[in-house]
């Protein structure tokens, strides 16, 4: 089995005279980062990897969230997430390693939005619809395949086990 967590980055601000690849997380990204980072570890959602966009605003969603962790990640900053097609970063999603049994990619929109709903075959309809309408801010997709590695990840070939986002889950289990 494969799970794939698709990590759309948290909510960014447009400062003046600062470019796209450069903006920073807004105040309420920096604040949802260490929920969601809170949430993935009191679900076991722990990536064995993770690809990160070299986006600023990406990185940053990373670095807040992984500091919940229990454990270190290794990870790859990864140019081609940035402003990706949804074939773009299936075709990063190829190239991992067949021991990485879990796969985090953090990335933007439209691409993620679009990955995820092409990934998927089944799932509860009450997350598939919640998916389908918006993809917002550091939402997280967790798509399970029952593939023996990665170079077979394929349209069509997942199941969606969850899709939460910051709003989703504030109050859970003590996350404020």
């Amino acid at each position: 089995m494969r799970r794939l967590m698709l990590l759309r980055h948290a909510k960014s601000g447009r400062p003046d005279n600062v470019d796209d690849h450069a903006r920073p997380l807004a105040e309420r990204g920096r604040r949802e980062c260490p929920l969601m980072g809170i949430y993935m570890v009191e679900q076991g959602l722990l990536p064995d990897l993770a690809i990160i966009s070299t986006a600023r605003r990406t990185m940053e969603t990373w670095e807040l969230i992984r500091t919940a962790f229990p454990k270190d990640i290794t990870q790859i900053i990864e140019a081609r997430l940035y402003d990706a097609s949804a074939k773009a970063i299936l075709d990063v999603i190829h190239e991992t390693p067949p021991d990485v049994k879990a796969l985090l990619v953090a990335g933007h929109n439209p691409g993620l939005h679009d990955l995820a709903l092409g990934l998927i075959r089944t799932g509860s309809q009450h997350n598939l619809s919640r998916l389908q309408q918006k993809y917002p801010t550091a939402a997280l997709a967790v798509i399970d395949f029952g593939a023996s590695n990665w170079k077979v990840i394929s349209e069509g070939t997942g199941q969606l086990e969850r899709f939460v986002t910051p709003k989703s889950i504030s109050g859970l289990s003590g996350l404020v």
